[in-house]
C-alpha cells in the first residue's frame, strides 16, 4: 500500500500542518479517508462546500461544462462567465463583476481597483486603513493589508500603504484617515483572526466614515459570503452595503474561483489592459459558480443554514455550563468559534478527529466550526456529541 503521507513529506514543500489523515471521497457532510474510516466534515474546504461534497448540482454542472468547453481564456465570451455575473449582480448591491481565481486574488484586485480610483479622482490617494487579526490572503499585497504580524514579518518589505488598526475601534479608523487614505477594508467577521464579531454598530460607523471622508468601503466576503452568515452576503444582516466586495471560497461549492464586485461608478476606473486573469472566469469554474449560487438561493440555504446554526449553537453554549473550559461561543450563521480558557484547541481537533469529527483549530484557544449550509439536525448532533467527548478527553475539565 502506497504511504501517501511519507510522500507529500517528499515531494511537496512542507507549509502546511496537515492532519494525518489522506481524504479519498466524500458525500455531503461526510468524507472517507484511504483506510476507509469516516468522518463528518465540520471544516468543509475552509468554509468552501457550502453544499457539502460531490454534490449533485455541482457534479452535473462540471460534468456537461467539462464535456463540452473549459477554458478560452478572456480573450473570448462565454455563456458561464455572464450567466454567474448576472446572478451576482442581480442578487447583490453592486453593479460589475471580475472574476479571478481565488480570495487572494480578489483581495488583489480590490486593491487595485481602490487605488485606480483614488488616483483618478482623489489626487493619487492610494492608503488603505485595515484592522489587526483580519486576514486577507497570502500573496504580498494581500500580506501587507493583513492585519496580523505573525503572517507579515518574515515577508519583507511588503507593499507600503496600508495602516492596521484594532478590530471594533471606530475611533482609530478615525485617526488613521488622512489625505493619502482611499479606503477602508474589513471583513464583516474576521474568520481566521477567530471569528471575531464586529461590536453592534461598528459596520455602519465606518460607512458613515467613508462617506462623510469621500473613501471606498471595501468588505472582504470572501469567508463570510454566499449564504454561509446566514443572509446570500453578510453585509444584508449588518444594513449597509460596500463600495467594492471580494468573493471566493463557497462561490462554485469546491471550484477555485475568486470575484471582485464593485458599484458601477467605481468599475469603471480599470480599463482595457488594467487588469486581467488568464484562468479567471474559465468556463468551468464559471459553470459550477452558477449552478451553486442559484441552488443557494432557489432552495433559500441561507434560511437553512440560520435554522441550522440555532441549534448548533444552542447545543454548543450548553457546553459553557457543563465545561469549566468552554468560555466563549460565537459566530453567525454556519461560522461559529468556540473558544477554551488555555491553548488546548490542537489537542481538542485532534481528539475530534479521533472519534470522527473534522474541525479546525482556528487559534491556539479557539476551534471553528465550519458545515455545510444543507447540514441536517442529526449530523449537528452527532458532530456536538464528539465535540463535548473530545473537549473532556483532550482538557480532562471537571464538569462544573
Amino acid at each position: 500500500m502506497t504511504d501517501w503521507v511519507a510522500e507529500e513529506s517528499q515531494y511537496l514543500f512542507q507549509n502546511y500542518g496537515r492532519q494525518p489523515i489522506v481524504l479519498e471521497r466524500g458525500a455531503g457532510t461526510r468524507v472517507w479517508d484511504v483506510e476507509g474510516n469516516e468522518y463528518l466534515d465540520f471544516v468543509g474546504g475552509v468554509a468552501v462546500n457550502i453544499l457539502g461534497h460531490a454534490h449533485p448540482v455541482v457534479v452535473k454542472a462540471l460534468a456537461e461544462q467539462a464535456s463540452t468547453l473549459i477554458h478560452t481564456s478572456n480573450l473570448f465570451y462565454t455563456k458561464p462567465m455572464i450567466q454567474l455575473a448576472k446572478l451576482l449582480v442581480e442578487n447583490s448591491c453592486l453593479d460589475r463583476v471580475f472574476f479571478c481565481n481565488s480570495g487572494t486574488e480578489a483581495v488583489e484586485g480590490a486593491i487595485k481597483l481602490a487605488r485606480r480610483w483614488g488616483l483618478d479622482t482623489r489626487d493619487g490617494a492610494h492608503e488603505i486603513i485595515t484592522t489587526v487579526d483580519g486576514f486577507h490572503g497570502r500573496s504580498l499585497g494581500a500580506l501587507a493589508a493583513t492585519g496580523n504580524a505573525r503572517y507579515r514579518d518574515p515577508f519583507g518589505p511588503l507593499m507600503p500603504g496600508f495602516h492596521h488598526v484594532p478590530w471594533n475601534d471606530l475611533e482609530a479608523i478615525k485617526a488613521a484617515t488622512n489625505e493619502k487614505t482611499v479606503a477602508v477594508m474589513v471583513e464583516p467577521i474576521q474568520g481566521e483572526g477567530g471569528v471575531n464579531m464586529p461590536a453592534p454598530g461598528y459596520l455602519q460607523g465606518i460607512r458613515d466614515w467613508c462617506d462623510e471622508e469621500g473613501l471606498l468601503f471595501i468588505l472582504d466576503e470572501v469567508q463570510t459570503g454566499i449564504g454561509r452568515t446566514g443572509s446570500l452576503f453578510a453585509y444584508e444582516q449588518e444594513g449597509v452595503e460596500p463600495d467594492i466586495m471580494t468573493l471566493a471560497k463557497g462561490l462554485a461549492g469546491g471550484v477555485p474561483i475568486g470575484a471582485v464586485m464593485a458599484r458601477e461608478d467605481i468599475a469603471a476606473h480599470l480599463v482595457k489592459g488594467d487588469h486581467g486573469s488568464t484562468f479567471g472566469g474559465n468556463a468551468l469554474a464559471a459553470a459550477a459558480g452558477y449552478a451553486t449560487v442559484k441552488h443557494v438561493i432557489d432552495e433559500d440555504l441561507s434560511a437553512a443554514a440560520r435554522n441550522a446554526s440555532e441549534r448548533l449553537v444552542s447545543r454548543l453554549r450548553s457546553m459553557e455550563d457543563r465545561l469549566a473550559v468552554v468560555n466563549e461561543v460565537r459566530g453567525r450563521g454556519l461560522l461559529i468559534a468556540v473558544q477554551f480558557t488555555r491553548d488546548c484547541a490542537s489537542d481538542v481537533v485532534d481528539a475530534c478527529r479521533r472519534r470522527g469529527l473534522l474541525a479546525n483549530n482556528v487559534r491556539p484557544n479557539a476551534v471553528r466550526l465550519m458545515p455545510p449550509l444543507n447540514v441536517s439536525d442529526d449530523e449537528i448532533d452527532r458532530a456536538c456529541d464528539i465535540l463535548e467527548e473530545a473537549i473532556v478527553d483532550a482538557t480532562r475539565s471537571v464538569a462544573k
